[in-house]
């Protein structure tokens, strides 16, 4: 075993670098006060819609040493996956983080690669904890505190260099780490591009995100059916919705692209809906297995296919595949 580092932060930053990521931070485990005061009124507001898993995992969140005891470091990491926006003329119905290979799978294995630089660097065999979006973690805030990034209006992180168009996992790790950085400056100013984009009015205020007027939670997350409201919501997307992003002015020219992990996906690019409704079990697997869109299934994607249809004008085929999933 080799001896610890004077400067641990600067050699695991690099080799966080050479692993591909975007931006590498250090924070200690408890969120700051204003944070949890934001979550918990975002939850009381109903403003999460119905994912009920986001107050399930409140204290986790909380208390990051719920998921690792004696947690005394919280690693944030952000990748980019700004890939080159769509051919010009194509009206993609798929968001840009949907056409491109699963980011969990991605992200896990690059964490668990650094993980293993830094028991090498610290020189003993570390107690950690791997989170990739599904585990119960403030991302945005701890990326805050980390001084990677800080959170636009729009309520995504924005990563000097790469912009918004970034994926974000943590190690918790039971070693102390710490770093002097000063802090971000604020990314947005004046600047309400983002807000005026959004054609739900699902930015309600600058940082307020109102979930259920949101076309990615109604496409990506509901469950059940829409409602004739939700149906109408979604407009001409599949998938997600890139429009408060695309046009914010940290996303138009990043130094810092996209992965090469994360290519695009040109199947992806032009898909109709009346296609999607065709589509059987083993076809929805051969289209987007490995792609985000796989965890929604068949059934939603295809409820999805057919709000779109309606709202394009199109009428929707009464055939069995519009309820079958076989």
């Amino acid at each position: 075993m080799t001896n610890r580092p004077e400067t641990p932060a600067r050699e695991i930053r690099r080799a966080a670098l050479q692993l591909g990521f975007a931006a590498v931070g250090f924070s200690s485990p408890p969120p700051r006060q204003q944070a949890a005061i934001h979550y918990r009124q975002m939850l009381e507001e109903g403003r999460h819609g119905e994912m009920a898993y986001l107050e399930r995992g409140l204290a986790g969140r909380l208390e990051p040493h719920l998921l690792l005891p004696g947690v005394k470091t919280i690693v944030s990491l952000a990748i980019s996956y700004h890939t080159p926006s769509r051919p010009e003329g194509v009206a993609s119905s798929i968001a840009r983080y949907a056409r491109i290979t699963d980011y969990h799978r991605v992200l896990r294995e690059r964490a668990e690669a650094l993980l293993e630089e830094i028991r090498h660097i610290l020189g003993r065999r570390l107690e950690a904890y791997i989170a990739v979006d599904s585990a119960p973690v403030l991302e945005k805030e701890h990326a805050e505190q980390a001084g990677i990034g800080r959170t636009g209006k729009n309520t995504l992180l924005i990563v000097p260099s790469a912009g918004s168009h970034v994926f974000l996992a943590e190690l918790l790790i039971d070693e102390a780490i710490s770093e002097e950085r000063p802090p971000l400056p604020n990314p947005c100013g004046s600047c309400s591009i983002c807000m005026d984009a959004c054609p739900t009015g699902a930015l309600a205020a600058p940082g307020k995100l109102d979930a259920t007027r949101c076309i990615s939670y109604l496409t990506v997350e509901l469950k059940r059916d829409f409602t004739p409201e939700e149906s109408t919501i979604i407009g001409s997307m599949l998938f997600g919705c890139d429009a408060c992003g695309e046009l914010c002015p940290h996303n138009q020219r990043p130094l810092i692209t996209a992965d090469p992990a994360f290519a695009p996906i040109t199947e992806l690019f032009e898909l109709d809906p009346e296609e999607i409704l065709k589509l059987s079990r083993s076809q929805f697997k051969a289209l987007f297995g490995g792609t985000p869109i796989w965890r929604i299934g068949l059934k939603r994607m295809k409820r999805n296919a057919r709000a779109v249809l309606a709202n394009l004008g199109r009428a929707v085929p009464a055939t069995k595949s519009n309820t079958s999933t076989f």
